[in-house]
């Protein structure tokens, strides 16, 4: 911190993205803070503004606005690192980017993996220079009861709350004991199945509604989740679609076409992995060469329900489950394969689909919200209804005669891709908190 002091007024570039002293921010004429100038000349060359104050990150013309360096932020989220999953990666990925920025990202998370609730983890760890602290609950995994996350707060400069639970509700509503500005992510909400729809509904409109008045900023994931709380928080909702790792998986797919599909994700009962079996199931027939990977982690759908579930369709021989791989293994596994396929009834993002594209592989999914958005993006992702296996087999089937033929225009490309690195991601989260502070 001693070298950022003796920089004294100047900004700070890392990474593309400004960020400032918070004696040099104390200082800026109140005009200056958020202006958007034309420059002319050397300064527009260097991406500066007047004063050399501000600079443009990338793959945006818009002027990022300047976060204190030490700005502490504290991420309340109800699962992390160790557990794998698309939310936990996600706030991961941010603190990690973060921390390279001079921020001073932390995490308050649950103490018990819900995929292990046997265990209990480690009251505080630092985990890739991320400080984690970890806080009992009670109650169901779907709502759990964490009092103590008030006790985690006092030296937050900005509290990040990420998904819709007990800490987006009991932290507005408990706002008076902490006094700390509040920004939260939706991460799909919490419709991700149809269970309790009538109950979800009414939480919805009414404690969620209550809740999201006392956020400065909420940003959704995905166009569906903005315009879903945007009826709840008019004016304070954008869409920040998450970031992804793009160099985890880059390219790792076969290079030659393969009858292998990939699923990726928790085994949870929105992503339908019974509708991909039935779906093996009838490519088999056709073709007893084709094989399925399903790389995850127990869920609702436990290791023992999902070897019955194969077993019971007679696909032993032709479905693989991978429990708990990490990203190397994983990138072996994708090596042999050439598709990818999701039943995902309902996603908040899709961090799986651009994963997926990214190491190459061929995108065959259910048509949710989610996926339908990404479709409407990249032409190369083919959507098809798993809730009928012949026409789902045709689906995958075709996409695979398209690679045979055509690979050029049927295999995702890495740069478009582009607007998801978390480069990016950070940039438009470096606005968004600016705005809230």
């Amino acid at each position: 911190m001693a070298r950022l002091d003796r920089l004294g007024g100047r900004a700070l570039v890392a990474g593309g993205l400004c960020l400032q002293s918070r004696t040099d921010q104390d200082r800026r004429a109140p005009a200056d803070e958020g202006a958007d100038r034309t420059l002319e000349g050397e300064a527009a060359k260097r991406h500066l503004r007047p004063g050399g104050q501000i600079v443009t990150a990338p793959f945006s013309h818009r002027s990022a606005p300047a976060v204190p360096v030490g700005t502490r932020i504290v991420h309340v989220v109800r699962q992390f690192l160790p557990n794998r999953g698309g939310l936990e990666d996600v706030v991961a990925n941010l603190c990690r980017a973060q921390l390279a920025l001079g921020l001073k990202p932390s995490v308050v998370t649950l103490d018990r993996l819900f995929s292990r609730p046997e265990l209990v983890l480690p009251a505080s760890e630092v985990i890739d220079g991320i400080p984690v602290t970890r806080i009992p609950f009670r109650g169901s995994t779907r709502y759990p009861l964490a009092p103590q996350v008030f006790s985690h707060l006092r030296d937050a400069d900005l509290v990040h709350v990420h998904a819709i639970d007990f800490f987006f509700d009991a932290l507005a509503l408990g706002w008076l004991l902490h006094r700390k500005p509040l920004v939260a992510t939706t991460h799909g909400g919490f419709f991700h199945t149809s269970d309790f729809a009538g109950l979800k509904t009414l939480w919805f409109n009414g404690p969620t509604r209550l809740s999201a008045q006392v956020y400065r900023g909420i940003a959704g994931c995905s166009t569906n989740d903005a315009r879903m709380f945007e009826r709840l928080a008019p004016g304070k909702v954008r869409v920040i679609e998450n970031g992804v790792d793009l160099d985890k998986f880059a390219g790792a797919s076969s290079p030659d076409p393969q009858r292998r599909l990939v699923s990726i994700g928790r085994f949870s009962k929105n992503k339908r992995p019974d509708r991909l079996i039935a779906t093996m199931a009838a490519l088999a027939r056709r073709d007893p060469s084709w094989q399925l990977d399903m790389l995850g982690v127990a869920s609702d759908w436990t290791e023992g329900a999902l070897h019955k579930a194969i077993a019971d369709a007679g696909m032993e021989q032709n479905v693989t489950i991978h429990l708990g791989l990490d990203d190397a293994a994983a990138r072996q596994v994708m090596s042999r394969a050439s598709l990818f396929v999701s039943a995902s009834e309902f996603e908040g993002f899709g961090l799986a689909l651009v994963e997926a594209m990214s190491a190459g592989l061929v995108p065959v999914v259910q048509p949710n919200a989610a996926f339908a958005g990404l479709a409407s993006k990249f032409p190369v992702v083919r959507t098809v209804d798993f809730a009928d296996p012949d026409e789902a087999a045709s689906a995958v089937e075709q996409a695979y005669a398209d690679l045979v033929r055509y690979p050029g225009n049927t295999r995702p490309r890495l740069f478009d891709l582009a607007s998801y690195s978390w480069h990016e991601v950070t940039r438009r989260y470096l606005e968004f908190y600016a705005a809230a502070l």
